[in-house]
């Protein structure tokens, strides 16, 4: 009896303890579950008050457009009105408010279509820049995005000569690559989240009726975080899968998903090799790379563009295939250096933009035969005041003044550095020019 009782006390203070042990477990899965509950409610909370400062960024800079304008403004979605199409939606050119704008509605029941119009929104509706296009309003109810309407398209479509379109100038190439790098620069340098684009290409840059580039297509660019405690550029990155055009995709965020700045600088470069010989994007560093070790940059130049000065044409090559280097660690930065490069060369294209030429200005012989030693490196144009710099070459005065004057301390020739700044007047081929120009004018006078 005595091992009975033993044994039922035994398995009682067992059960006992198993009772305890279900009471602590439910208490724990109790206090589990209120855990997830309040970690859901949060989570619920921020997405809501994200989508607050969203929506309230867009009342402050954007206006709020119902489906029934955008559907009035483009005749029900006329096919004749539509400018673009793509895996996103459509793009569509319509009339608003008496204002010609560009409407692109995304498809509303597609996860991407959904998160490219809160990324549009979130980007554009809080940045402004002279290089970016203008976001003028949205309409949640139709995920439909507002945009200026730029009437010259993309730069994809001038490089092409879409439509009979006139090629670009090297001017205005030049002036592209200047507006791309300013316009980058400022989203790199956005806070408190730098910007990366992430789908920087050709047909991502639009023209307006002047011709000044503006980038869009913000639907995949990501707001960068900063790692650990270091303040570096280099540090900056979003893990991210890649999406965006191939050929203009970064190699390392390829192969790591890793997006930096650098990845921007890398799309950057191929546009501008681009620009130079007016290629295909595919293996176009490998191409330009051969032609410059051969000294034969001038064979893979875009002939449409006009007469690339040698000094320009050179710098934006060796400028171009540095951006487009596999490695980011070599790419240049976008401040500290692209942008001095880039803005001396943008000067000097605008002033040649601006000069008249002779034959436009007062009726002198064909270029074809005007000696080579008549033309100015920088201008590419027959000089009117020669002036001999430090390196022994000639330059038209405006524009080796022009040169030095944007901070250049080298040779636009030998890009070695120059001894001194001073100009010394070239007085005696200055007279050999004259006389020729008056010998080529009293011939085609005794012709007409």
């Amino acid at each position: 009896m005595t091992e009975m009782e033993s044994a039922l006390r035994d398995g009682e203070e067992k059960l006992a303890t198993s009772k305890c042990l279900l009471e602590a477990l439910q208490a724990d899965k109790e206090k589990l579950q209120q855990e997830r509950d309040a970690a859901a409610t949060a989570a619920a909370e921020l997405r809501q008050k994200s989508e607050q400062r969203i929506s309230m960024a867009t009342e402050a800079l954007n206006t709020e457009f119902s489906a029934v304008e955008l559907e009035q403004a483009t005749r029900s979605f006329d096919e004749v009105l539509k400018i673009g199409e793509g895996g996103f939606g459509c793009v569509y050119k319509g009339s608003l408010r008496s204002t010609t704008v560009a409407i692109k509605l995304l498809h509303p029941k597609s996860l991407q279509g959904q998160s490219e119009f809160n990324q549009e929104v979130a980007v554009l509706g809080r940045v402004r820049h002279p290089n970016l296009v203008a976001l003028i309003g949205s309409c949640r109810e139709a995920f439909g995005l507002v945009y200026e309407y730029l009437p010259n398209g993309s730069l994809e479509d001038r490089l092409a000569c879409a439509n009979d379109t006139p090629p670009l100038t090297w001017q205005v190439r030049t002036r592209i690559i200047y507006e791309m790098c300013s316009a980058l620069t400022f989203l790199h340098s956005n806070k408190p989240h730098p910007v990366v684009h992430g789908d920087l290409k050709p047909a991502n840059i639009l023209l307006d009726a002047n011709l000044v580039s503006k980038l869009g297509d913000f639907g995949i660019c990501r707001l960068l975080t900063q790692s650990g405690t270091s303040t570096a550029a280099t540090t900056l990155y979003r893990t991210t899968t890649p999406r965006g055009t191939f050929a203009y995709m970064d190699p390392e965020f390829l192969s790591s998903g890793e997006l930096t700045p650098r990845s921007d600088v890398y799309s950057l470069g191929i546009i501008i090799l681009q620009l130079l010989t007016g290629r295909r994007p595919q293996k176009i560093a490998e191409v330009v790379e051969d032609a410059v070790e051969k000294g034969e940059l001038h064979t893979v130049l875009d002939p449409s563009a006009g007469a690339w000065p040698f000094v320009q044409a050179n710098q934006l090559a060796h400028l171009g295939l540095r951006c487009a280097e596999m490695s980011r660690r070599r790419r240049p930065d976008l401040a500290r250096e692209v942008w001095t490069v880039v803005e001396p060369l943008m000067k000097a294209a605008s002033l040649t933009a601006r000069r008249p030429t002779f034959a436009a200005s007062s009726a002198l012989p064909d270029e074809a035969s005007t000696p080579s030693y008549f033309v100015c490196p920088i201008f590419q144009e027959m000089m009117n005041d020669p002036h001999i710099a430090a390196d022994g070459f000639t330059y038209e005065a405006e524009a080796i003044r022009g040169w030095l004057d944007s901070g250049h301390d080298t040779s636009p020739m030998t890009n070695l550095k120059l001894a001194h700044r001073e100009l010394t007047p070239n007085r005696g081929l200055r007279s050999v020019i004259l006389e020729w120009q008056q010998q080529h004018r009293q011939y085609h006078e005794d012709w007409r």
